[in-house]
């Protein structure tokens, strides 16, 4: 049925007023459950501070250094420093007492990034990268052979699967207030300026925060949209959004459970199930650095029946790697990208 002439010169206008509350009636708050990964993801989720925390890993401690191996404007990066110096990450050192200028290093728990960063290389040199071989060869100096770091249970020292694992309400479950949607101007190649990286594409497919949370909650068993729209409150066009992107990168294969209406869940594919380790990497980082000694959550691992933590070991000796045990040599060469070769070099190319 058309409308009449007064309903078309007279449009409704869209209301802006808050929905009635009952005297004594309090509104409803939205919440979200209290998650290590969550409190960690906006470290990773900002590229630029992620790209930061590489060009320091690398041996970057100057701002010109920062600005020459990114490309980044001056203010962006005087932001970015200042937010990591702000998150305990990293820590000012002054170099010059004439000029007042600092050097930026790592603090421990930057340094503790590390084995994290070193399960999403592996994650993305196996699944992302087209020649089968990262730009980097990791050397661990403690068995002097050539590393591909895996994930494994502390108790046991086993490799496990997502499907080995259960998960139990830690001293710091529950659920807390849900975080204000942010704006993001993120575009696709945003992880990728700069060197060559396996973590930078890894982070490309789910680098942000509601990418995150969702393979969160289906690691935690919640396939379906309404399960996971209810889980994370997230908006339904969002979640759309990135369940098709993850469906497009491989991470999810889509399966109709109900033709009418059509209704579908998102499995793992054997690549999506592969993000177990980084992410529970993720957690581990959370737990120690922002849980205040309360996690969320604890693992058990089935095989040994144990409570445990991920731990990043070397695969043929089985040592738990870190910054200042491994090595590498580069499939490119730095000096194209601006960057630095540090002394975690070996000489040569390969």
């Amino acid at each position: 049925m058309g409308l009449s002439a007064a309903a078309k010169e007279k449009p409704v206008k869209s209301s802006k007023k808050k929905s009635p509350v009952r005297k004594g009636q309090k509104q409803a708050i939205a919440t979200e459950r209290r998650c290590s990964i969550a409190s960690t993801v906006g470290i990773l989720s900002d590229a630029w501070a992620f790209l930061v925390i590489r060009e320091a890993f690398f041996g970057a401690k100057r701002f010109e250094e920062f600005r020459s191996g990114l490309e980044i404007t001056r203010a962006t990066l005087t932001d970015r420093l200042r937010r990591l110096v702000h998150e305990g990450i990293m820590r000012e050192f002054p170099y010059s007492s004439t000029l007042s200028r600092v050097e930026y290093k790592l603090t421990k728990a930057g340094i503790e990034l590390y084995p994290m960063f070193m399960s999403m290389m592996q994650f993305g040199d196996r699944w992302l990268e087209t020649s089968k071989s990262g730009p980097l060869q990791l050397i661990h100096e403690s068995c002097n052979c050539v590393s591909k770091p895996i994930v494994t249970c502390s108790c046991c020292e086993q490799r496990f699967s997502a499907r080995d694992v259960s998960y139990v309400d830690g001293p710091g479950a529950g659920r807390i207030p849900a975080e204000a949607p942010r704006r993001s101007r993120r575009t696709a190649d945003d992880f990728m300026r700069g060197r060559p990286s396996s973590v930078s594409r890894t982070l490309e497919v789910i680098g942000d925060r509601w990418s995150f949370l969702i393979l969160r909650e289906a690691f935690y068993g919640h396939t379906r949209f309404d399960q996971v729209h209810s889980e994370l409150g997230i908006a339904t066009n969002i979640l759309t959004d990135r369940l098709a992107r993850l469906v497009d990168h491989g991470v999810f294969r889509k399966e109709m459970y109900q033709d009418a209406p059509e209704r579908y869940e998102y499995l793992l594919t054997p690549m999506g199930a592969d993000l177990h380790g980084p992410l529970l990497m993720i957690m581990a980082w959370g737990d120690r650095w922002r849980s205040q000694g309360r996690p969320p959550m604890l693992l058990r691992h089935d095989a040994c029946e144990k409570i445990f933590t991920p731990v990043v070991v070397c695969n043929r000796c089985g040592e738990a790697i870190s910054a200042f045990s491994m090595k590498y040599r580069m499939r490119y060469n730095p000096e194209k990208f601006g960057g630095r070769k540090s002394s975690r070099a070996v000489p040569g190319r390969i």
